[in-house]
């Protein structure tokens, strides 16, 4: 019991992610280097006290890179569409994240699609077609999140194929934090520096970056990877599926009037998440008989 209540927990922090990300007043470009900036300093201190060595072949280094590159144009997008639209929009396209990893697991893993991945991304699809006629005014915000929820399906596949060759996680985010802090540092130092350097960041903004950096990125991911050595992936794929859930709930309690929409953006929605929730279910079931 005590293990499912922290997972939920973790979870709930994934989903104050879009929280924060509306709460700091910097764009989503800045947001993003000081976050993984500061992220990259959390699992260098992790991997420092837990003695982990971070040492992997360069071809992989250059690899676990290059996945950073798209981790940060991931958030990114994430952030500018709740920027531009609202958090209860952002996330609920975010969910279409599962749809995209049906179709890009198989190319990677070289299997053929299952039907239940085809019946799972046509409910998704209905769900998105419903979300974009009842939320048409933040076309912008669907765009932007579509992409991120494509990005995160992406550097997901990537990863699982690092972990099934034997590398540790945290050494994975480690370099992939380190990447995509320099690739966007360089953007900036090219294009005119920071518009609010270190030393000028409002006090509010620096502490929830650091809520958001240390807590909601560092700890959670470490204390994700800590449990699925007590619990099933299974039980903690599921947990994470309500993430869309919980910060839909966090945003109306928190920001009120300007995340309520429509009735039939909630429809769609619950579509989409009720979608990702049974998708677990029905694979454990059927793709076995397959």
């Amino acid at each position: 019991m005590k293990d499912h209540l922290h997972l939920h927990f973790i979870v709930l922090l994934f989903g104050f992610t879009a929280i924060l990300g509306k709460l700091i007043s910097l764009d989503e470009v800045e947001l993003v280097v000081y976050r993984m900036g500061l992220a990259a300093l959390g699992m260098l201190g992790i991997l420092a006290i837990s003695r982990t060595s971070i040492q992997v072949k360069p071809k992989a280094m250059l690899m676990m890179m290059g996945t950073g590159v798209l981790v940060a144009l991931h958030w990114i997008t994430f952030f500018g569409a709740v920027k531009v639209s609202n958090v209860s929009v952002t996330l609920g396209c975010m969910a279409s994240a599962t749809l995209f990893t049906s179709l890009l697991e198989p190319l990677f893993e070289k299997r053929r699609i299952y039907w239940v991945e085809v019946l799972i991304g046509l409910v998704i699809i209905v769900g998105l077609y419903i979300i974009t006629q009842f939320a048409f005014e933040y076309y912008w915000g669907i765009i932007y999140a579509l992409i991120s929820a494509f990005l995160a399906s992406v550097f997901g596949v990537i990863n699982r194929q690092f972990i099934l060759q034997g590398h540790k996680a945290t050494v994975i985010s480690f370099y992939e934090m380190v990447a995509g802090f320099s690739m966007i540092l360089v953007y900036l130092m090219a294009t005119g520096g920071f518009k609010t350097p270190p030393l000028s960041l409002d006090q509010m903004d620096l502490i929830y970056l650091l809520i958001l950096a240390w807590i909601c990125t560092t700890y959670a991911f470490v204390a994700s990877a800590y449990l699925l050595k007590r619990l099933t992936a299974f039980t903690v794929s599921l947990a994470i599926n309500m993430e869309p859930v919980y910060g839909i709930i966090l945003a109306l309690i928190i920001f009120g009037d300007s995340e309520r929409m429509l009735d039939g953006f909630y429809v769609g929605a619950l579509i989409i998440i009720g979608a990702i929730v049974a998708y677990p279910y029905l694979r454990k079931r059927f793709v076995k008989n397959l």
